[in-house]
């Protein structure tokens, strides 16, 4: 929630990290170009970290981190299908230090899903660009405030407890419908 937008009154309520991004780029004028080419294409590459490196991440997490007993079948189709990903970006920044050249929005969703590389069962020296791409943002002041944050509020991401797992994993959409009730 925004409490102080910039072309609205009263609140601004979004949902979802890439309009998030995108709302935030926008209102602070960072992290997008203004001329349309250039807009487009950082919103192309944010969506496909939207549509693919993000999903394909978070099923490899689900399968190859949080299964008691891992399924062969899926663990090997989203480390491979996160292996493909990987050599998209990284041919992507083979002459560009970031994603669409300047540090952008599309720089900031797609990293989190590369910091994960070992779990993720990706060797990330086969990709050299995206490892020094890699290298360039974690180096960045911003980004290791961040991440100093995130280990403090969360200093152990792999474990979890059988309750945070039925949280997480155990929700359908009567939990939905539970929720608007109680609301």
């Amino acid at each position: 929630i925004d409490h102080e937008p910039y072309e609205a009154e009263g609140d601004v309520e979004i949902f979802e990290s890439g309009a998030i991004l995108m709302y935030l780029a926008d209102k602070h004028n960072q992290f997008i170009p203004k001329d349309t080419a250039g807009r487009a294409n950082v919103l192309q590459w944010l969506f496909w970290q939207m549509a693919n490196l993000g999903p394909m991440g978070g099923q490899n997490h689900h399968f190859v981190t949080y299964l008691d007993e891992p399924i062969e079948y899926a663990v090997n189709r989203y480390v491979n299908e996160v292996s493909r990903l990987y050599a998209v970006l990284d041919h992507q920044l083979t002459d560009n230090e970031y994603i669409c050249g300047d540090y952008s929005i599309a720089d900031m969703a797609s990293y989190p899903w590369v910091v994960p590389h070992k779990r993720q069962l990706q060797k990330i020296e086969n990709f050299p660009n995206l490892r020094c791409w890699f290298e360039t943002v974690r180096s960045r002041p911003a980004t290791e405030r961040a991440y100093e944050v995130a280990k403090r509020i969360n200093p152990n991401p792999t474990q979890m407890s059988d309750e945070e797992k039925k949280i997480l994993f155990g929700q359908d959409a009567s939990t939905l419908q539970r929720l608007r009730k109680d609301n």
